[in-house]
């Protein structure tokens, strides 16, 4: 199984920016898939989490109204829609597979781990 996540950039303050995460090995409509970013000098942090086989999700109250977890079945795509970014944003972001049914905000419970995404927002 490998997760790979792409689309990150320097962007300024205020701009939009989709992340992308493809899969090759696992259907990741079959898979609960999760969002987590990691600031420099920080612990990795939970952003965003989409339900197996739905799309139910939530996402963290830092990035509540401003990101959007998705997924595109057809392309067998995960996506996050970041927009109004902030420079708090800066982090790298990573994509995560688990297999349990529910919705998860701990790292704990994901199995599979993309390589990262850099994303600088700018003041």
């Amino acid at each position: 199984v490998q997760l790979q996540a792409f689309g990150g950039g320097l962007v300024q303050a205020g701009d939009s920016l989709r992340l992308s995460c493809t899969a090759s090995g696992i259907t990741l409509n079959n898979y609960g898939m999760g969002w987590f970013r990691q600031a420099p000098g920080k612990e990795r942090e939970f952003v965003a989490t989409i339900m197996r086989h739905s799309t139910t999700s939530i996402h963290s109250p830092s990035v509540q109204d401003r990101f959007t977890i998705s997924r595109d079945n057809a392309k067998n795509t995960l996506y996050l829609q970041m927009n109004s970014l902030k420079p708090e944003d800066t982090a790298v972001y990573y994509c995560a597979s688990t297999d349990r049914a529910g919705l998860y905000v701990t790292e704990d419970y994901y199995s599979y781990w993309g390589q990262g995404t850099q994303v600088t927002v700018s003041s």
